[in-house]
């Protein structure tokens, strides 16, 4: 199995090497090659793209990244290959963001990139620390956890899903705050797995172990 982690100037790419490589020695993984080489990206078995910063200045150091968006749409869109987006890697899975101004993201999640507002006015932004997850759908990549589970967050901005069903985990933030999405073969998490000890280790075993 061919693991890559998108390199595109943005993301924690050491703790999440890491954390990958630890988990793939029992999912079969040969190599976790970082990378943004579009030849690369096409060829993969699983695919990860991180991302820290704000929206705007993520999506335009991946678009700067010649090739890379049409690697992406044959190997996720057209071939199926299991794709995870990790913190703004998974907010650019969203029609739009709404960071300093609006940029369109990938699309492959309806939904939008808005602000967090949380109700409780002492509740600090951007949401920092650990939360309680809640499950809110069944799905492969949250084998094993429950309700309850915690896990390791820094943003100040949200995805909110235009289909309820894609919603597949939430944290309460003084309001509903969207952890995890997906649908078919994609699926992002809005905290660091990577940093979120035995849950992020789980999370990405069974990415790792995925076969949608």
């Amino acid at each position: 199995m061919r693991l890559v982690l998108i390199d595109y100037g943005s993301g924690n790419l050491h703790s999440a090497e890491k954390a990958f490589a630890l988990m793939g020695r029992y999912a079969g993984v040969a190599s976790v090659e970082v990378t943004a080489d579009p030849d690369a990206v096409a060829r993969a078995d699983r695919i990860v793209l991180p991302g820290d910063g704000a929206f705007p200045a993520c999506r335009a150091a991946f678009d700067a990244r010649d090739g890379l968006r049409e690697a992406l749409d044959e190997a996720v869109g057209r071939r199926g290959v299991p794709f995870m987006g990790i913190c703004v890697g998974m907010q650019m899975l969203a029609d739009r963001g709404h960071e300093h101004t609006v940029t369109p993201g990938l699309g492959w999640i309806g939904g939008e990139i808005q602000a967090i507002a949380p109700e409780d006015a002492s509740l600090k932004v951007p949401h920092m620390g650990w939360n309680d997850l809640t499950l809110r759908q069944a799905h492969p990549v949250l084998d094993g956890l429950a309700t309850g589970d915690h896990a390791y967050f820094v943003h100040g901005w949200q995805f909110v899903p235009s289909d309820p069903a894609t919603l597949l985990a939430s944290v309460d933030y003084g309001g509903t705050v969207t952890a995890v999405v997906g649908r078919d073969n994609i699926v992002g998490t809005q905290f660091h797995p990577e940093k979120s000890q035995q849950v992020g280790l789980r999370i990405i075993r069974n990415f790792l172990d995925w076969r949608p």
